[in-house]
């Protein structure tokens, strides 16, 4: 059994940006960015445990600003890493959820691609967001 997570609401709202962060920047750099964006966003909402609660929890607490994908990536890639390490602290398990969690709607978006694969950059995107989830 993992242990409960206390996080802050301004912890909630690092996990939430963070993750739903990933799917846009995925989003953005897919040919097809709203089919993307849907199929992402559906696979956080299917999250389980207490992250699952945390990522499907109504709020208006998800920030993300700037005109590029530099912009964004600047916020986001932090968040991830920020979240993961967080979340190791509090339960290695739901950090493990968490990070199978953002990899898999990375994954959905991914293959809204042409032929249902990813191109160069969708992937480079996807290599730079893993490797922030793994930073921690």
């Amino acid at each position: 059994m993992s242990a409960t997570l206390a996080l802050t609401a301004q912890n909630e709202a690092t996990v939430r940006s963070a993750a739903y962060g990933a799917v846009s920047l995925i989003s953005a750099a897919s040919d097809k960015p709203h089919k993307a964006a849907i199929a992402g966003s559906l696979a956080l909402t299917a999250a389980t445990g207490q992250i699952g609660h945390v990522l499907n929890a109504k709020s208006k607490d998800i920030h993300l600003s700037g005109k590029t994908i530099a912009d964004l990536a600047d916020q986001v890639l932090p968040a991830l890493t920020a979240a993961a390490t967080l979340l190791d602290q509090q339960s290695p398990t739901e950090a493990d959820n968490f990070r199978t969690t953002v990899l898999v709607a990375l994954e959905a978006a991914a293959a809204t691609g042409r032929n249902g694969h990813p191109g160069p950059v969708v992937t480079e995107m996807t290599r730079k967001v893993t490797a922030a989830l793994h930073t921690a």
